[in-house]
């Protein structure tokens, strides 16, 4: 008796789950049919039209099939690529060198040929990059455990993303087609801008047009961690890093994660490994951090007039010059002791809904908005005030120009000079360098913009013995350079956050976080060598 009522209610619950799936897959093959149906009916009306949602319905689909057969038949696939692996073990000794010899000679011959059609400028640039490597060496941690194959993917995987959006045309055309998308996706916040500040809000620019945009950038991408897509294509790009460069798979997803989120943010990724980290892994995190910029506030960067299209090349290109960089200037001697295999299972949040997540995000990016604007207050009447004090202490010299800017000038112009940038325009960049070094990329960006609005406005070159404005590819060149939260600032801000996820790593964290900046300088200013080395201006 009792056993036929185990299993009636046994037979119960199959029957109530084959029922609950059901239900769910015909939930997911209805609108899944419906889209397609939608975009095949798109394609026929004018393909040309609907090439943005082809080309975003295939790369779905390719990603989807490609999780579906990992999932389910890797060992198998392993296995079928097996003898290849097996053969590649085996000769790559010798394989390595003449793959290496074939790669150096090709960007020998490239850099000589297309050097004599150009000019001369595109040799310091990679001269630049040459010697920012070597300085990484000599003042490495350990200079004679450098493990060089995160270094050359690095700056290999840097030079291809160059060559692709700065060179190709059809790479050109397609990242000026994302750059447009996001720059109108971004416009957006005006609306909101506009019903709480009034139709004259625009007369307050930074207040009320700039900061507004942190706010609206933060809420989706709130939203977007909330239904998972922000996690999936953070481990798609860690996993080419993992796979390409050699590097653990925590420091390839928090370089990843940069590329979208904050130095304070992407650390959360991995927030439960970063108490086993080593210490060089734990440096990585860091320099990453610190050489890229936070997707919230690139578009307040935008909307000051920089080049929308180079900021975001940048914020790419840095990702693996933070690694390359970090594993040059601290090399592992560790065992990495973390694995993220078998399916990493990222924080979501704990908004239950979209509403809330959205709600979140807004209420999230108080603190930021805050941040940015009562440093920049800060920061700028600190700068008035130096400036002041160095003009009265210079008059006294006869020199009452003296000022931080020129004093940073002169300290970055080799540097500024190194990278590719004009001769004649050094010394402006020198200056940029230096506020975003001892105050925060904001300052050297607001800056910059008003070199920029200068020449398009076709003003005088020189007003009361300064220069006015520079050269486009100086202008490109700087943008690269500046485009990271490397700064004394963010030192407190990257110690204080990481000690809070891990106390137990609080010693270790402050005394890799000055190396970890100087890395995160040094990568920014690598990807400037590779910008000026592929001839940035070739579409503009």
């Amino acid at each position: 008796m009792h056993c036929e009522k185990y299993h009636r209610e046994v037979g119960k619950k199959e029957d109530s789950k084959m029922i609950k799936s059901y239900i769910t897959d015909v939930c997911i093959l209805v609108p899944t049919t419906v889209y397609l149906a939608v975009v095949i009916a798109a394609c026929v009306l004018n393909f040309q039209r609907a090439l943005a949602l082809f080309v975003l319905t295939v790369l779905a689909i390719f990603f989807i099939c490609w999780d579906f057969l990992m999932g389910r038949y890797e060992d198998r696939i392993a296995e079928f690529f097996s003898p290849c692996g097996r053969f590649l073990r085996k000769q790559w000794f010798w394989l390595k060198w003449i793959v290496w010899v074939v790669l150096i000679t090709a960007l020998l011959l490239w850099l000589i040929l297309d050097t004599a059609k150009q000019g001369a400028n595109q040799l310091i640039s990679f001269g630049g990059l040459v010697m920012y490597v070597l300085l990484m060496l000599i003042f490495s941690k350990y200079p004679t455990k450098v493990k060089w194959r995160p270094v050359f993917w690095g700056i290999g995987i840097q030079f291809i993303l160059g060559l692709l959006t700065l060179r190709t045309k059809a790479g050109f055309d397609a990242f000026n087609w994302l750059v447009i998308q996001v720059q109108t996706f971004l416009e957006y916040s005006d609306e909101g801008a506009k019903f709480v500040f009034g139709d004259k809000y625009i007369d307050h620019f930074f207040a009320f047009k700039v900061l507004p945009i942190v706010v609206f950038f933060s809420m989706v991408m709130s939203v977007l961690y909330h239904i998972g897509l922000m996690q999936w294509i953070i481990k798609k790009v860690g996993w080419v890093m993992e796979i390409t460069m050699g590097t653990s798979p925590i420091e390839s997803l928090v370089a990843a994660g940069n590329i979208f989120v904050g130095q304070t943010e992407s650390p959360l990724l991995v927030r439960p490994y970063l108490a086993s980290v080593t210490k060089s892994e734990l440096h990585a995190i860091m320099t990453a951090g610190f050489s890229t910029i936070a997707g919230s506030v690139l578009g307040a960067y935008i909307s000051f007039g920089i080049s929308s299209s180079h900021l975001l090349t940048a914020s790419v290109m840095s990702a693996p010059a933070a690694l390359a960089i970090s594993k040059l200037f601290w090399p592992e001697r560790e065992t990495s002791r973390v694995s993220l295999t078998g399916g990493t299972k990222m924080e979501k949040g704990d908004a239950k809904n979209l509403l809330e997540a959205a709600s979140q995000g807004a209420s999230a990016s108080i603190a930021l908005v805050a941040n940015i604007a009562v440093n920049l207050i800060g920061f700028l009447a600190l700068l008035a005030f130096f400036d002041a004090a160095l003009s009265w202490l210079g008059n006294m010299f006869d020199y009452p120009q003296l000022s931080f800017k020129i004093i940073c000038a002169y300290v970055f112009m080799p540097l500024s000079f190194m990278i590719g940038v004009d001769w004649e325009d050094s010394f402006l960049v020198g200056g940029l360098l230096g506020y975003k070094t001892f105050f925060n990329e904001f300052v050297a960006y607001t800056n910059l913009s008003k070199l920029i609005t200068n020449r398009k406005n076709g003003g005088p070159m020189y007003l009361e013995g300064e220069k006015q404005y520079m050269s486009i590819r100086s202008e490109t060149i700087a943008t690269y350079a500046l485009c990271g939260f490397a700064n004394f600032g963010s030192l407190g801000l990257v110690i204080g956050g990481l000690t809070s996820m891990a106390p137990s790593r609080k010693s270790d964290i402050a005394g890799g976080a000055f190396r970890a900046m100087i890395a995160g300088t040094v990568a920014c200013f690598m990807t400037a060598c590779i910008a000026g080395t592929v001839r940035v201006c070739q579409y503009l």
